[in-house]
């Protein structure tokens, strides 16, 4: 009798547990910066200390280190349970997880000390890019491999969503690197002028729209369904929704240059394509929602499917805010305000990081084949977030509406009614409320760590065996 073939879990356990690591660390960093908003003498006059320095870390820090770890340990879990197959090129497979947080530590060295590109969500130097560009293409191996050797027909859902994501990324990564480098740690952009900023927010807007929303959705709608242990609610919409949105998110990325030297016409596509936007997201957010149908009593008693239906209810808010804030009359109250800031951390915190948390609660326990260690605590946990993330957003919307109308508001001989420093002053008390916000939302973390830490301890990594072919 032949031996069953097993699913391979190591490396999806490596990326989960590393997901929590740098989501604290990430955050932490965050918190720092927020406080030296707040209190300006906390970076102590060091220069790797400074916000310019930890802001770009922190960036990094929470999209690729948190929620890279987190799409890969996802991604590489779903394709295989849904492919009824091992993962390909399990030698590949460990090199995106040591390769990822090579790239990471590289990150981690390299901003504080000043090095880097200049360029939004892509400040890494050439060197540490071609090292995102091997572990990105090793990615790209062993996901679509292992769809290729798949022992279901049907693709499920979740993994076009993880492939759109996959490719656009591999496609946004290396044309928006290229430079010319003139050191070992110093570059210069391919492109100049507004060329430049084009394709750096054609890169920088999809980088949200693939890696922070097309990855994630892929999680949504395999583990909503598990948790809630229903079918998606409507698989043609998910289909839908999938094909509308990544043809409609390619082309917003210009709303991020309204009123600059972009021709007028491409800030108009950005604005129109953003506003399409609207339409597959809010299909998404009501598929993911309604799933729930028949069964929203869950929702009392299991704070992992809280974790979960809120983190898609912020995606429904943030992707009605951005294509609001894309309009060019709204942009021109919102631009360079801490109103995109708020916007930001609404789908950074309040989806992205959510839906992860709900994901790592639901993972980690089975990869390790134990019970979580207490309910209670996922409970605490989301009750801090949901404060910590209402704090900080509100902080940050009252903060930037009045800076913007601060800093349009005229007397009646022309003159500006505000000085820049009396708007500075204003803001003051709203970076505390951030701060605390902030720090409720690490606290979160910190507790989930503890209570991950509580399960795992001592356990026996699990293996799952992959289910023979029905004939």
């Amino acid at each position: 009798m032949a031996t069953q073939e097993m699913y391979n879990y190591k490396v999806v356990r490596q990326f989960s547990i590393m997901t929590i690591v740098w989501g604290i660390v990430g955050m932490l960093v965050g918190v720092s910066i927020a406080a030296q908003m707040a209190w300006p003498a906390l970076n102590f006059d060091i220069p790797w200390l400074t916000f310019g320095r930890l802001r770009s870390l922190h960036t990094n820090a929470v999209i690729f280190a948190f929620g890279g770890s987190a799409l890969f340990a996802t991604s590489y879990y779903v394709v295989q349970r849904t492919c009824h197959a091992r993962l390909f090129a399990p030698t590949l497979a460990a090199f995106t997880f040591w390769g990822w947080q090579l790239v990471i530590l590289s990150a981690a060295i390299t901003l504080p000390l000043g090095y880097t590109s200049s360029k939004e969500y892509a400040e890494l130097e050439w060197p540490i890019d071609i090292l995102i560009t091997l572990v990105w293409v090793a990615y790209a191996v062993v996901f679509f491999g292992t769809i290729v050797k798949r022992k279901i027909p049907h693709i499920y859902v979740a993994n076009w969503f993880y492939g759109a994501f996959i490719i656009a990324v591999a496609v946004l990564h290396i044309f928006n690197s290229a430079a010319v480098p003139v050191s070992f740690l110093k570059s210069y952009s391919a492109y100049a002028g507004v060329q430049d900023a084009m394709v750096q927010w054609w890169y920088g807007h999809n980088a949200v729209g693939f890696f922070l929303t097309a990855g994630f959705l892929g999680m949504m709608y395999y583990f909503i369904p598990k948790q809630v242990n229903r079918p998606v609610y409507s698989y043609r919409l998910s289909v839908v929704h999938f094909w509308a949105l990544i043809f409609t998110y390619i082309w917003a990325g210009p709303h991020h240059l309204h009123y600059t030297a972009l021709p007028d016409w491409a800030q108009s596509v950005g604005m129109v394509f953003s506003l399409i936007l609207l339409a597959p997201s809010w299909g998404g957010m009501i598929n993911g929602i309604m799933t729930l149908s028949g069964a929203w009593e869950k929702l009392r008693t299991d704070p992992i499917l809280r974790f979960l239906i809120v983190s898609v209810s912020f995606y429904g808010m943030s992707t009605f805010e951005g294509p609001m804030m894309a309009i060019k009359t709204v942009n021109a109250l919102s631009h360079y305000t801490d109103w995109t800031i708020g916007h930001v951390h609404s789908g950074a915190l309040g989806w992205v990081a959510m839906v992860t948390i709900g994901c790592m609660y639901y993972l980690i326990p089975r990869l390790f084949g134990r019970e979580v260690h207490s309910v209670k605590l996922i409970e605490v946990h989301f009750w801090i977030s949901t404060i910590g993330i209402v704090l900080y957003i509100t902080a940050m919307w009252v903060s930037g509406i009045m800076q913007g109308l601060m800093w349009r508001a005229v007397n009646t001989d022309g003159t500006l009614t505000y000085s820049f420093v009396e708007s500075v002053q204003a803001t003051h008390p709203f970076y505390v409320v951030r701060f605390m916000g902030g720090v409720l939302f690490l606290t979160g973390m910190i507790i989930m760590a503890y209570n991950i830490w509580k399960t795992i301890a001592g356990a026996k990594a699990i293996e799952a065996a992959i289910p023979a072919p029905s004939h």
